[in-house]
Order: C-alpha cells, then sequence, then structure tokens
C-alpha cells in the first residue's frame, strides 16, 4: 500500500490534522511566529501548549475511530475492539498533565500504542486496506512534532 491507494479526501483531512502539531514546533522555534500567534489568537496557540492541547484532543479523537472499526467486529472479537478503542481516550485524560515534559512523553506513548492498535485493528480486517499506509507517516510528523517538548 502506498499513499496513492488512499482516498484523498482522507490523506488531505490527515495532512491538514497535522499543521496544530507542526505550528507548534513552529512557534517554539521562531520567536516571530510565537509573538504574532500571541497577537493574533493568544498564548495557548504557541509552543508546547498548542501540541499538547492538540494532541490529548486527537488521541482522543482516535479512541473514537478504533471504536467505529470495533463496530464491524462481533462476539468476542467486537468485545475486544470496544475495550481496546476507549484505551487511548483513557490514557489521555488520565495521563496528560503535571507540566509539559511528562504530558509530552505521556502523548508520545499515546500515540506509539494507538499505532500498534491501528495495527491490531487493520489485520483483524476491520480498518480499511489503506489504513496503515496512512497512519504511519501521519504517527512519525506527531511524534517528532512532539519531541521538542520533552527535549
Amino acid at each position: 500500500m502506498t499513499l496513492r491507494n488512499i482516498p484523498k479526501s482522507a490523506l488531505i483531512l490527515s495532512i491538514a490534522g497535522l499543521l496544530p502539531f507542526i505550528w507548534g514546533v513552529l512557534t517554539i522555534y521562531s520567536p516571530v511566529a510565537a509573538e504574532m500567534t500571541i497577537d493574533w489568537i493568544g498564548p495557548r496557540f504557541i509552543g508546547p501548549f498548542v501540541g499538547l492541547a492538540y494532541g490529548t484532543v486527537i488521541l482522543s479523537f482516535m479512541s473514537g475511530v478504533l471504536w467505529g472499526f470495533a463496530t464491524k467486529a462481533t462476539g468476542s472479537q467486537a468485545a475486544t475492539g470496544y475495550v481496546l478503542s476507549v484505551l487511548p481516550a483513557l490514557w489521555a485524560f488520565a495521563m496528560i498533565g503535571g507540566g509539559p515534559v511528562s504530558a509530552g512523553m505521556n502523548l508520545i506513548a499515546g500515540f506509539v500504542a494507538v499505532l500498534v492498535l491501528d495495527f491490531a485493528f487493520w489485520r483483524w480486517g476491520l480498518a480499511p486496506r489503506w489504513w496503515m499506509a496512512l497512519r504511519m507517516p501521519i504517527t512519525g510528523v506527531v511524534l517528532m512534532c512532539l519531541l521538542p517538548v520533552v527535549i
């Protein structure tokens, strides 16, 4: 599977979904971008603040995506899928806090775990065939954008 096999709308929306992560990194390294952002929309949209807040939202969103995949299963596989699907949201709720470094580390762990769950749902035939071709590079960018928060 390649990026060409991914529906254009899913690919475009996924790439657009990376923009807040990328903006957070940009404002960490660019005082000009940080100052402009503070002036235009406020300080919570710069640096680690935007990456951590948005990362928490997206980790919870991924729980919903996995829940949707679980609806395609039956019996014990469905029950397992539902249980696994709520874990990212619970992780985000319980583990994101305590300062930017620990929150960033926990988000990184959460996104790695979601990638493992993505793979499991994909192997079970519950996710689209193109799913991992989308999720692997998107997750890679998310992880690279969260790294400056923790180092």
